[in-house]
């Protein structure tokens, strides 16, 4: 398969063929983690390390699951209570993780470049969970997956992104990677929560949230990012709700079979209607989650396949220490 990097750190590092090649394995992996023994070698032998400087719930359980099921052994680290809370520097961690010799580093990190610096100074593969406002490349690829399983395609659609896209590293990664694969991207939120320059982007920005609907093919819903919030960016839930909040009337805007996505968690009655988010006709979100396994499967066999290849050589070189 044609996949060369040797990190992800974003979308916006990898080629139209990279995104398919991740595609086209993460399906191979929804079928085995469909079978009764969901267990592969692909990583047998190797070490996976989790450091998740932020809470999360979906997205440090699914990097685990995916880890064990390719057979490598995989290890949380407790960042609330690590060596940087007392006051050791992110180059000190990683260069202490470094001397243990990991395979592959999967960061999730409050500040936006954390997890490129990392990667910088470690001799392993690194994934992006997730860093500040810049990126989560992984979330991208799910919903990328989830999209074209109920699509049957990644290109030429529709899709409306809605929400805090201000504060959002999910809208970010989206837009870069919908718009690799040639699809029509639009933005909506209300001009506090949509970021300055973003039309640089090729989208387009509405903050009427039925007109940006108009005949949209996917819908896909952003969390309102409170914790990243520090002013008053929006008059009130109950008013954003009416506005930008997601319901019956304003998805009959989108297509008849147009699907509702999110990346988790919701907060229903803000973003969107629970009926909406619970409806088995439209809305993909519970496939999101299955996906996600999947496609952090494929990122990881992947990037250790590339991993082997480069110490081979190197061994090969006699650089390999």
């Amino acid at each position: 398969m044609a996949f060369r990097p040797r990190h992800l750190l974003g979308i916006e590092h990898l080629s139209p063929e990279d995104i398919r090649t991740v595609l086209d394995l993460a399906e191979e992996y929804v079928d085995l983690n469909r079978r009764t023994v969901k267990k592969t070698d692909a990583l047998e032998g190797m070490t996976q390390i989790n450091m998740f400087f932020e809470n999360s719930t979906r997205t440090q359980a699914s990097f685990e699951l995916a880890g064990k099921r390719l057979g490598a052994d995989v290890m949380n680290m407790a960042m609330q209570t690590s060596s940087v809370k007392k006051g050791e520097t992110l180059i000190d961690t990683a260069l202490t993780l470094n001397a243990m010799h990991p395979d592959l580093l999967v960061v999730r990190h409050g500040s936006s470049g954390a997890v490129d610096l990392l990667a910088q100074k470690v001799e392993c593969a690194v994934i992006n969970a997730g860093d500040g406002k810049h990126e989560h490349p992984t979330q991208a690829l799910l919903d990328a997956l989830t999209i074209r399983r109920e699509k049957g395609r990644i290109q030429r659609l529709t899709v409306a992104i809605c929400g805090d896209v201000a504060h959002s590293r999910v809208a970010r990664s989206n837009l870069i990677l919908l718009g690799k694969m040639e699809n029509r991207v639009r933005l909506i939120a209300p001009p506090t929560l949509m970021p300055s320059g973003v039309a640089e982007f090729g989208c387009e920005v509405y903050d009427d949230m039925r007109e940006g609907l108009r005949d949209a093919d996917v819908v896909m819903m952003l969390r309102l990012q409170k914790e990243r919030m520090d002013g008053g960016f929006i008059p009130s839930e109950r008013e954003y709700f009416h506005r930008y909040g997601l319901d019956a009337e304003k998805l009959a805007y989108a297509k008849d079979d147009a699907i509702v996505m999110h990346p988790g968690p919701m907060n229903r009655g803000v973003e969107i209607d629970g009926t909406i988010a619970d409806d088995i006709n439209r809305s993909v979100i519970q496939e999101q989650v299955e996906m996600g396994v999947a496609v952090r499967m494929a990122v990881m066999d992947l990037l250790a396949r590339n991993l082997r290849a480069d110490r081979g050589r190197a061994l090969n070189e006699g650089t390999y220490v």
